[in-house]
């Protein structure tokens, strides 16, 4: 039955993507929820390499664990701005410009999204995905972290 599966799965997914009429939105989901989640993180990314996660968590508190992700990492943050959504954040690891979006969906929902860029058209879906690990990692640990910012 697996056999089968795996016969079918690809051109089922072309299929529908065909079916979508040049929907992009519904193509990336498809895309999105099929074979490009991450097996068992929850992790998911778009076509163009773009790592996206939702957290229960408030924004200041994802804003502490992604910054302290990118310093256990050793990312250089350059920027970290207020927007109208939540933050963006921009660092640097060797040659590639990693930029972080946080978007408040609610009081305690935060959505982050990375981007990890090298050059103008290479996008390092690996990278983007650890930084998505690593926080996760780092909000786990947060009530240590503000034991030691008090």
């Amino acid at each position: 039955m697996s056999r089968l599966h795996a016969a079918l799965g690809a051109p089922l997914a072309v299929l529908a993507l065909l079916g979508a009429q040049g929907c992009a939105a519904v193509g990336l989901t498809l895309f999105a929820t099929g074979a490009g989640i991450a097996a068992g993180t929850g992790t998911a990314y778009t076509l163009d390499g773009i790592a996206y996660r939702t957290f229960t968590a408030p924004m200041e508190d994802m804003r502490r664990a992604t910054l302290a992700s990118l310093k256990r990492m050793d990312i250089a943050v350059q920027s970290d701005q207020a927007t109208d959504e939540g933050r963006a954040l921009v660092a640097k690891a060797a040659d590639r410009t990693v930029y972080v979006d946080l978007e408040r969906l609610t009081a305690r929902a935060t959505r982050i999204r990375v981007t990890a860029k090298q050059g103008w058209f290479f996008r390092d879906r690996a990278t983007a995905g650890e930084i998505i690990a690593q926080t996760e990692r780092s909000l786990d640990e947060l009530p240590a972290l503000s034991q030691t910012t008090r």
